[in-house]
């Protein structure tokens, strides 16, 4: 575990002023300065003002062999020229930090379980702030609405440059937008984030530091969907559009010369034809022609870049041109490195947490792993932190099963409900959650708005393996060849299989619930896969129960419809009704139709989004929402619950996290730019 620190080599080669202009504050200590208009960070002239003095700026003395290891990227100009006119101060928590270091990490593999390491170095226009209520400033300086929200207008910070030193303009957003979100050569089908009701959005750059979003109808929470979502609204034109036929003419024969196929080729290879920004570089995926390419991955404005991509792991190192500045002027990230290793196996994971070789984790920690954590946080040298979560595991039926035998019993609302009542919540919360969870029927929302009815917790939630027992003998399910098990109503076997990834859902789990409908005569297997395992069989309707984790807080389904929609969420969620999902991305032509409830839906969520809040007419909505989803059962509930967080102690500036939970892109409010290595 590489653990250089440099603050005694930056005090040497740097006077004094850089360290004495500005004061040194903290979260914990503003020695008198003003808060700014928002928490925890300035705009440096604001910051200048408040704290009565004028910044000079310093980086990590390491910033030169790190920036060599950048592929493509040229010899650094000085730090003035590398940073914008206008950085953001980042105010940190505790202390100003030290420079050097490297934040070593587990994820599962190669787009698995990663999001929880992205977050570490993700930005995008806006965040959440660490109250999870007030959205700030991060990449935009600033933005503002006009009177009915149909008309947003964001302002950039001039002077702000992608991680090979190239301008970040206007530009790079509409390059987003037009050329790549709205192109079906590599989007299918528009994002909801860049639509409303179904319509999309257009873009205008009047200059370089301006952009306005023009939607055919309002959606305020679209500011939400910035803040919190892995999805990042601009990418770099200056690189990527060298391989798009709209912006060069050349794009393919420039592609063929590098030894692609075409220039959606390239685009492909770099950017994944996927806003998850997590899909293989061509490091990995184009090995065979790597070595000759003029850049390994695209640039970013994150706080570090990858500079190696394999399937054991993955290594990054800091972005030299990155836009945040401590009070003392030290340009940030103040970690060096990065290291991810990949391991699948939950219980290797668990043993290198024990032993203390990971500074931070919280993705895939499930409560069932606490106590074995607690018991050697002392010793180990790390602190676990129980926070709530925001997800709850669920379970789904498949509806537009591939088996018609299958599909007309999950079809069927009785059998749904026959199977939520079946299971043992009580139980489960304290075999499998200690006691600590509270039992409740899935949502939806999460926490459900105080204006909807709160009876839908426990709507069908109580255990009565009596009443499951009646529902399925009047479907005609019975246990003709007397194993113990009920045949479906044609007289097939039935047996679930109930393929689960520790991801999204404990093992315990799923075990629990498969003994409980064992006791109402319904047999099934439960077996453990790798979430790509997962994922594919998901999304390809190969699955006869879906489980995962799953809810969103109102202010972030404001600006994403994907709970409400079929399949039901995006590919790295838990999705249901995928032939639903056809039809309507079909407009009929191929699919599944989907019922009127189903249908009905999508038009609530549509109008939601669109509604003032506050209003009858919003509450109205969000209530006929709920009912929907709870009535027609897509997803069984099961217990809300904490979750442990893992941090090294060696790790500085770690906040008091308010919640495990992926829905407001777990690390971003909390500032990870700031934290530092002490050892």
């Amino acid at each position: 575990m590489k653990r250089l620190l440099l603050s005694g080599v930056a005090m040497i080669a740097l006077p004094a002023a850089a360290y004495a202009n500005c004061p040194a504050i903290t979260v914990a200590d503003m020695q008198g300065v003003a808060p700014g208009d928002f928490p925890q960070q300035y705009e440096l002239s604001a910051f200048q003002d408040a704290a009565g003095c004028t910044m000079e700026f310093s980086s990590n003395p390491e910033i030169e062999s790190l920036n060599a290891q950048i592929k493509g990227n040229p010899d650094l100009p000085p730090l003035a020229d590398r940073i914008p006119s206008e950085p953001l101060v980042v105010v940190p928590y505790d202390s100003v930090g030290q420079y050097g270091g490297e934040l070593n990490v587990l994820s599962n593999a190669t787009e698995a379980g990663t999001s929880d390491f992205l977050s570490v170095r993700h930005v995008s226009l806006m965040r959440y702030s660490d109250d999870l209520q007030t959205i700030v400033p991060n990449v935009a300086k600033s933005w503002e609405w006009n009177d009915d929200f149909t008309q947003l207008t964001i302002n950039l910070r001039e002077g702000h440059k992608w991680s090979d030193g190239e301008p970040f303009t206007s530009a790079d957003i509409v390059f987003y937008h037009d050329n790549l979100m709205l192109d079906t050569n590599i989007f299918e089908t528009p994002k909801d984030y860049i639509t409303v009701a179904g319509e999309p959005m257009t873009i205008e750059a009047p200059d370089d530091t301006t952009v306005i979003f023009n939607l055919p109808a309002p959606k305020p929470g679209l500011v939400a969907h910035f803040a919190t979502h892995y999805s990042q609204p601009f990418q770099p034109k200056h690189f990527l559009g060298q391989f798009h036929p709209d912006v060069n003419p050349d794009a393919d024969s420039y592609a063929q010369s590098l030894g692609f196929e075409n220039g959606y080729d390239a685009i492909l290879a770099y950017y994944g034809n996927s806003d998850w920004t997590d899909t293989p570089t061509p490091m990995l995926s184009r090995a065979e022609i790597a070595d000759d390419l003029p850049k390994s991955t695209y640039p970013t404005l994150e706080s570090h870049i990858y500079i190696s991509d394999t399937t054991e792991g993955r290594k990054l190192v800091a972005n030299p041109y990155f836009f945040q500045v401590d009070p003392t002027g030290q340009q940030l990230p103040y970690i060096s490195t990065q290291d991810e290793l990949y391991i699948n196996d939950n219980e290797v994971r668990i043993l290198k947490l024990v032993n203390g070789e990971v500074d931070y984790k919280s993705q895939s920690l499930q409560l069932a792993s606490a106590p074995l954590l607690l018991e050697n946080q002392e010793s180990a040298g790390y602190t676990i932190h129980l926070r709530p979560e925001i997800t709850q595991s669920v379970f789904g039926f498949n509806v537009t099963h591939p088996d018609e035998a299958k599909r007309e019993v999950f079809a069927d609302l009785s059998f749904r409900e026959a199977m939520s009542v079946a299971i043992n919540r009580e139980e489960l919360n304290e075999l499998g959650f200690f006691g600590q969870g509270t039992p409740q029927q899935y949502v939806g929302f999460s926490p459900l708005p105080e204006f909807v009815n709160q009876d839908w917790l426990q709507y069908k939630a109580e255990y009565d393996p009596a009443a499951a027992n009646a529902a399925l003998d009047a479907l005609g399910m019975a246990d003709t060849d007397g194993d113990g098990f009920r045949e479906l109503p044609n007289g097939d076997k039935l047996v679930l299989n109930l393929n689960f990834s520790t991801q999204g859902v404990a093992g315990q789990t799923v075990e629990l619930v498969s003994q409980n409908w064992a006791d109402v005569g319904i047999q099934s297997v439960v077996k453990e896969v790798t979430p790509d395992e997962y994922r594919s069989a998901q999304s390809s309707n190969q699955l006869d129960v879906v489980m995962w984790r799953k809810s969103q807080p109102l202010a972030i389904v404001l600006g994403n419809n994907e709970l409400w929609v079929p399949p039901y969420e995006n590919y790295f969620g838990v999705r249901n009704a995928m032939l639903w999902a056809e039809w309507i991305d079909s407009d009929g032509a191929a699919g599944v139709e989907p019922p009127q409830w189903a249908k009905d839906m999508i038009d609530d969520i549509n109008a939601l989004q669109s509604a003032a809040q506050g209003t009858a007419e919003f509450e109205q909505l969000a209530n006929d929402l709920v009912t929907a989803m709870v009535e027609n059962m897509m997803f069984i509930g099961t217990v809300n619950a904490p979750a442990p967080i893992y941090q090294n102690n060696d790790l500085k500036n770690f906040a008091d996290f308010k919640t495990h939970s992926y829905e407001y892109y777990r690390t971003y409010p909390y500032r990870a730019t700031q934290w530092w290595l002490d050892e």
